[in-house]
């Protein structure tokens, strides 16, 4: 290795005097966000919130300090059937109830891959990744599904939101510990499995007893009041989570498939890959995702658009936006004008070196065209109404090729070749693969 000689930071240093726009640029960064100062602002004409296919939706709503991203925007394809089924001006089904069983699920599964696992040294890199991540909030498409189709979904109005739900670090973190501490338990005893099983048992028993005080005790049976457009008042009594969700939601969810967009070599196109130990409930689906070029992939999407369907989809939104305006567009963006150095860097590269990643998912409800090429895409957020345009955010067509990496559509829409790929050997990728990330 090659340590940095003083004679290397003196040439630096007068490379830098030498350089006007560099000082000009450090006087600009002393007061303002670096990404604001890169900003091209004659841009803007490009980035109008008009769109040529435009879902009407609801109010965006806020998951605050959580990593829900991915339930908020699941329920938000789902409350958009039960707006239409039952003539309401806004609703929202519970991402506080889905949540709860979520991370119960995730406990449990954690703790049982820590016994499959009790053989190893603590250092194994299987463990020790599972056991970083932890029970976290974020989650991705098929583990919504899993959570869906064993419990149901309930209005929010029946199980609302709490600080802890709104805030789900300490939660989170006591949670954590406890599955932690199982599994020195479960090293130190790994000979007596009947010894690890019982104690197993008393940790997910705290959890759920620990969960409840802080989001409640999940609803079993509950009313389904509402008053119409039109205002007429309903009133449904004593049903159940998985009753409510057959009676107002009732699509087959097992009729929806992610598709990915990886370029990297070890994910060859047309094929379907899951990730070890990447679940939620024990004994349901396994994550599953077709990869497919970006130009497939996007056209999928926009039929699903243009038939009057929402899109749940996950991307990386750390990249070239602004959260205030509700754009995000990497053509937007010079840092090569304003730095003398070039950030771009190929999707390929970005995944296999660890500058992107999924790590957060939202709705798409819109898409406009020029000369029949897409242009820009409508987002439905789940950052509430304060931000973009009342919640609702714009992504150019550029912005999506290079940081759009899932994306959930009906079986229906794909072509032949696309179906005959999700029959195929499911390909296991490892536990720090990319597509193993979390939308939070």
């Amino acid at each position: 290795m090659k340590d940095i000689k003083l004679e290397e930071i003196k040439k630096y240093n007068e490379s830098y005097d030498g350089n006007f726009k560099r000082r000009l640029m450090e006087n600009v960064l002393k007061s303002t966000a670096i990404d604001v100062s890169v900003r091209i602002s004659d841009k803007a004409k490009d980035t109008l919130h008009n769109f040529e296919v435009d879902i009407d939706t609801m109010s965006a709503p806020h998951q605050y300090s959580s990593g829900r991203c991915w339930i908020f925007a699941g329920t938000n394809v789902l409350r958009e059937i039960v707006k239409k089924k039952c003539n309401l001006d806004n609703f929202e089904l519970s991402q506080s109830y889905i949540s709860f069983f979520d991370r119960f699920e995730k406990a449990n599964y954690l703790l049982e891959a820590v016994i499959e696992l009790k053989d190893v040294c603590h250092d194994d890199r299987t463990l020790a990744r599972l056991l970083e991540i932890g029970v976290q909030d974020g989650g991705q498409w098929d583990m919504f599904v899993n959570v869906v189709k064993k419990y149901g979904v309930c209005p929010k109005s029946v199980y609302n939101e709490t600080f802890q739900s709104n805030n789900t670090r300490q939660m989170n973190s006591v949670i954590n510990v406890l599955i932690r501490r199982f599994a020195a338990f479960a090293s130190r005893n790994k000979d007596n499995i009947e010894l690890i099983r019982k104690e197993k048992e008393k940790v997910i028993a705290s959890i759920y007893e620990f969960m409840c005080t802080c989001l409640g005790k999940p609803v079993e049976k509950f009313d389904f009041e509402y008053v119409t457009k039109d205002k007429k008042y309903n009133l449904v009594q004593d049903l159940t989570p998985i009753e409510f969700y057959d009676k107002y939601v009732g699509c087959d969810l097992d009729e929806y498939v992610s598709i990915i967009n990886a370029p990297t070599k070890d994910k060859p196109y047309y094929n379907v890959f899951t990730v070890k130990y990447l679940g939620n409930v024990v004994g349901g689906k396994d994550i599953k995702y077709l990869n497919l070029p970006i130009e497939e992939f996007k056209e999928l999407c926009v039929k699903q658009l243009k038939d009057g369907q929402i899109t749940w989809f996950g991307c990386d939104c750390g990249k070239y936006g602004s959260r205030q305006d509700g754009i995000w567009d990497n053509e937007s963006y010079d840092y090569l004008g304003a730095f003398d150095f070039d950030l771009k860097v190929s999707k390929e590269d970005m995944l296999d070196y660890y500058v992107s990643s999924m790590d957060h998912a939202m709705v798409l409800t819109g898409v406009s065209f020029k000369n029949g090429k897409v242009t820009k895409w409508k987002i439905e957020n789940s950052w509430g109404t304060d931000h973009a345009n009342k919640g609702y955010y714009l992504m150019s067509d550029s912005w999506f090729d290079n940081f759009v990496y899932q994306a959930v559509i009906n079986k229906k829409y794909l072509s032949e070749e696309q179906k005959a790929a999700l029959d195929k050997d499911l390909i296991k990728l490892e536990p720090w693969d990319p597509m193993g990330t979390l939308a939070d």
